[in-house]
C-alpha cells in the first residue's frame, strides 16, 4: 500500500475515524486501534512477515525488562548482546546473507558445477532496517541507563510498529516515541490541518517532481553504455532531486499522518542542497540515520580508543561504510559509504599557512557560494552514480565518461520543461527553510481566498502533472 495511493488514502481515513471516535476516552483503546491498523497496514505486503516483527518486538521488549532487573556486569551484557544477536542476525539472514556468501565463494574461486552452489533466495521484508534499528536503540538506550524500559507491552507493539514511519523511518528513538504512546492524545483541529498540509506537501514533491524525474533517470541509465557524458551528467544530477524528493517527500507524508493522531516524529531533512561541506550534508541527509550510527557506532569507537586524529578517522570510516552498506548489498553502497568518509577526512585535516592552521571546512564556510556549490556538486554527482548504478563496474564506466566528457553520442534531454519544477521547489524550500516544511502555518500568512487558492492549485497539479506511480526508493532498504 504505497503513500500515494488510493488505497492509504482510504485506509488513513477509516483509521482516522476509528481513532478519534471508538478510542477518544482511553490510551488503551487508541493503541488499539493503531496496533491493529499498523499490523493491517504491513500485513497487507506479506502477511507472513508480521511474526518477525512481532518476535523482534517481543525480543527487544523482555531484554529491556531483564536488562533494567539485573546489576551483575556480565549478565547485563550477556542480555545486550542476545539482543543485537537476534536483530542483526536477522538483518543478515535476510538481507545481506547472498552478498556476504556471493563474495566468500568468489574469494576462494569456487565454481558452479554439475550441482551448483545453492544460494538462499530470500524476500527482504518491508522496512527491515528501519524497525531492527528502532528496536535495536532501545536495547542499547536501555543498558546504557539513558531510559528506563516500558511495562506496558502495548505501547511497545505500537512504538516498534507504527504504521506512519514503519516503512522508512523517520528512525524514532524510545526516549521521544515511546512516551507518545503512554501519554493520552486529545483531539485537536489545528493539527490535524497541520498534517494534511503537511502530507499535501510529501506528496507533491514524490509524485510531480521525484516520479517525473524517475522517467529521465531510468531511461538514461537503463543503457549507459549508449549514452553521452552530458545525458550521463544530466540523469545523475536529476537523480539527487529524485532520491531527494521521493525520500524528503515520504517523510513528510509519514510526519503529516502522525500529526493527524496526535504524535510528533524528528524532522530527517533540512535543505541538504545548501551544504557547503560534506560533514554538513550529512548532518542534513537523513538525519535521524546520521544520529543513530554516530549515538551507537561512531561515538563508542572512539570512547574505546585513544580519540585522537587516527582513531577518529577509522571511526568514521567504518561508520560510513556502514552507512553506505545498510543502504543495501551491494559494493556500489559500500563505495557510496566510502566516498564520504573520504571526503569528510579531507574537510578535517587542517593545512598550516601563515603561521595557522586552516582546514577545508572553514575554508568552504568562508568561500564564495560557488566555490561550494563546485565542491558540492562534485561529491553528490560521484555519490549519486554509484548510489543508482546497478554495479561498480558500470559505476566506473559512467564516471570515466562523464570526466572525459564523451560527445559522440547526442544528449538526451529527457521530460524537457517539467524538470522545471526543480529549481521552483528549491526557490520554495529555501525561502521556507526556516520552518518545519513550505506550508507550515499557511493560515497565519493567507487570508483564506488565498489559502484555498494554494491548496486547489496543488492538488490540480498532482493530478494534472503526476508522473507514473513508481515505488519509494527507500522502501528495499
Amino acid at each position: 500500500m504505497l503513500f500515494n495511493s488510493f488505497d492509504f488514502g482510504l485506509f488513513l481515513i477509516v483509521v482516522y475515524l476509528l481513532y478519534w471516535l471508538v478510542g477518544s476516552k482511553q490510551i488503551t483503546a487508541q493503541n488499539i486501534v493503531l496496533l491493529a491498523a499498523s499490523y493491517f497496514f504491513y500485513g497487507l505486503w506479506d502477511w507472513r512477515f508480521l511474526s518477525l516483527i512481532i518476535a523482534s518486538s517481543l525480543i527487544d521488549y523482555l531484554a529491556g525488562r531483564y536488562l533494567y532487573s539485573l546489576h551483575h556486569p556480565f549478565k547485563r551484557k550477556l542480555v545486550l548482546w542476545g539482543s543485537l544477536f537476534w536483530n542483526l542476525g536477522v538483518l543478515v539472514a535476510f538481507k545481506y546473507y547472498n552478498f556476504f556468501v556471493d563474495n566468500f565463494t568468489s574469494l576462494l574461486g569456487i565454481e558452479n558445477t554439475s550441482q551448483p552452489f545453492m544460494v538462499w533466495e530470500v524476500i527482504i521484508p518491508l522496512g527491515l532496517s528501519f524497525y531492527t534499528f528502532q528496536t535495536m536503540s532501545y536495547t542499547i538506550d536501555v543498558y546504557r541507563s539513558n531510559i528506563k524500559p516500558t511495562k506496558n507491552i502495548l505501547a511497545f507493539l505500537c512504538f516498534v510498529s507504527f504504521f506512519p514511519q514503519l516503512v522508512a523511518g523517520p528512525l524514532e528513538r524510545a526516549k521521544s516515541l515511546l512516551p507518545q504512546f503512554l501519554n493520552k492524545r486529545n483531539f485537536n483541529l489545528e493539527q490535524s490541518k497541520e498534517g494534511l498540509r503537511q502530507m499535501a506537501w510529501g506528496l507533491f514533491k514524490k509524485m510531480v517532481v521525484a516520479d517525473n524525474l524517475a522517467i529521465a533517470v531510468n531511461a538514461i541509465y537503463a543503457s549507459p553504455e549508449d549514452q553521452g557524458s552530458l545525458s550521463l551528467l544530466y540523469a545523475s544530477c536529476l537523480f539527487f532531486f529524485q532520491i531527494y524528493c521521493d525520500f524528503s517527500g515520504y517523510s513528510d507524508i509519514a510526519i503529516g499522518s502522525a500529526k493527524l493522531f496526535g504524535f510528533k516524529l524528528s524532522k530527517n531533512f533540512e535543505t541538504p542542497y545548501l551544504a557547503k561541506t560534506a560533514a554538513n550534508y550529512w548532518q542534513r541527509w537523513h538525519i535521524t540515520l546520521t544520529k543513530w550510527f554516530t549515538d551507537y557506532l561512531y561515538g563508542p569507537i572512539v570512547k574505546s580508543t585513544n580519540r585522537g586524529p587516527i582513531s577518529k578517522a577509522l571511526a568514521l570510516f567504518i561508520t560510513m561504510i556502514l552507512i553506505g552498506l545498510w543502504h543495501g548489498a551491494n559494493w556500489t553502497f559500500v563505495v557510496f559509504g566510502l566516498i564520504g568518509a573520504v571526503f569528510i577526512t579531507l574537510e578535517r585535516i587542517r593545512i598550516p599557512f601563515k603561521n595557522k592552521n586552516y582546514s577545508l571546512t572553514e575554508f568552504l564556510n568562508k568561500a564564495p557560494r560557488p566555490v561550494s556549490l563546485l565542491y558540492m556538486s562534485i561529491l553528490i554527482i560521484t555519490s549519486s552514480v554509484f548510489f543508482r548504478a546497478p554495479d561498480v563496474p558500470t559505476a566506473m564506466s559512467i564516471l570515466y565518461k562523464i570526466i572525459h566528457f564523451t560527445t559522440s553520442q547526442p544528449f538526451e534531454f529527457v521530460i524537457g520543461a517539467k524538470v522545471l519544477v526543480v529549481p521552483f521547489l528549491i526557490a520554495v524550500e529555501v525561502l521556507t527553510r526556516l520552518k518545519p516544511y513550505p506550508l507550515y502555518k499557511l493560515q497565519l500568512h493567507a487570508n483564506k481566498p488565498l489559502r484555498w487558492a494554494i491548496y486547489y492549485i496543488l492538488i490540480i497539479i498532482m493530478i494534472r502533472y503526476a508522473g507514473p506511480k513508481e515505488q519509494f526508493i527507500y522502501f528495499q532498504f
